[in-house]
């Protein structure tokens, strides 16, 4: 196991991060895309697609995006950043000293991510923030701002239009086609990283979480900096729903909604949720990472809360060939010790 690394780009953010770990991140990709030198070029067309999708959409970060993938300069840059196709779980409630905490889960089918995992130092118009992420990414789908609010994001359930089996495929293209075809929707990753950047509190988060359009519906899980301060948003590309107060969350609503599947299955969802609440807040550290809230696609395990300076630790999973046991993959890494 080796150490999950911090690295400071609060000067330059992403593209500083590229430059600054080029290295790392072609080592991910070969991880996340096992495949030979000779076949990357299959990568090329949904680069394209992806591009084209970002040109489409409503992020400010795409001239730092294209920045990006010109200086990792290999193919299934700009896929792997537009992907958001990862189920998690997560808990937004108080910790055993009171203060509001998230703790949750990534779960994605992709070999790597759990070894290569990082800690980048970056900041915004509003202040700093600690984002769990990976070299060449330039969203956010974890992260910490000391004094304000720390946040994730879990996939939210598919829409269906047909019930049986076979018809899954059709909804998820059709699903995938309107996605691609929006103009001027944010990336629910690139909104979470704006927040970080200019949301100055909690309030002001949870406000930009809810009104912004995005491309693809999510859940946002946010706990602030005073008691209190937690909630949980659920979002569909036009709509907000605002779950305040302890909240656990998988990859399913808080309640059944007619049209919609649960990722990884409802039963699947009901029982990540039941283990996390049976756990509950513990002085253990991780030690609510049991089966299954932790399964064989478990990537990442996070705690942290945003009360005064901040308290961050994350671990990394893999498991070989996506079979057997989930193996630790990194030491584990503590804010405290490493700032």
């Amino acid at each position: 196991m080796k150490p999950i690394p911090m690295v400071d780009v609060r000067d330059g953010g992403p593209v500083a991060y590229a430059r600054a770990r080029t290295a790392a991140a072609t080592e991910l990709r070969d991880a996340c895309v096992p495949l030979p030198m000779w076949s990357h070029g299959v990568l090329k067309p949904i680069d394209k697609i992806a591009a084209d999708y970002l040109r489409r959409s409503g992020s400010p970060y795409r001239k730092e995006l294209e920045r990006v993938v010109d200086i990792l300069g290999f193919p299934g840059a700009m896929t792997l950043n537009m992907s958001y196709l990862f189920a998690c779980t997560a808990a937004t409630e108080p910790d055993v000293s009171g203060a509001p905490s998230i703790r949750r889960s990534l779960d994605w089918p992709f070999h790597g991510l759990g070894k290569c995992v990082e800690i980048a130092r970056q900041a915004g118009p509003a202040g700093e923030f600690y984002n769990v992420t990976w070299p060449g990414a330039v969203g956010v789908l974890t992260a910490m701002a000391p004094g304000r609010f720390c946040a994730s994001i879990n996939q939210a359930p598919m829409q269906r239009r047909t019930a049986s089996t076979l018809g899954f495929a059709y909804d998820f293209a059709v699903n995938l086609k309107n996605a691609l075809a929006r103009e001027g929707d944010w990336p629910p990753d690139h909104l979470l990283r704006y927040v970080f950047e200019h949301a100055p509190d909690f309030a002001s988060a949870v406000e930009i979480l809810s009104r912004e359009p995005l491309a693809r519906p999510a859940l946002f899980a946010i706990a602030g900096a005073e008691p209190g301060e937690t909630a949980l948003i659920e979002r569909t590309e036009r709509d907000a729903r605002i779950y305040r107060g302890a909240v656990v969350v998988a990859n399913d609503w808080q309640e059944p909604h007619a049209g919609w599947q649960a990722r990884m299955n409802r039963e699947n969802n009901v029982a990540r949720i039941a283990k996390m609440r049976e756990c509950g807040p513990s002085d253990q550290l991780f030690d609510w990472v049991q089966f299954p809230v932790l399964n064989r696609l478990t990537r990442l395990v996070v705690e942290m809360s945003a009360i005064g300076e901040g308290r961050l630790a994350a671990r990394g999973y893999e498991c070989a060939l996506f079979s057997g046991e989930p193996q630790r993959a990194t030491l584990d890494f503590h804010l405290h010790e490493a700032a």
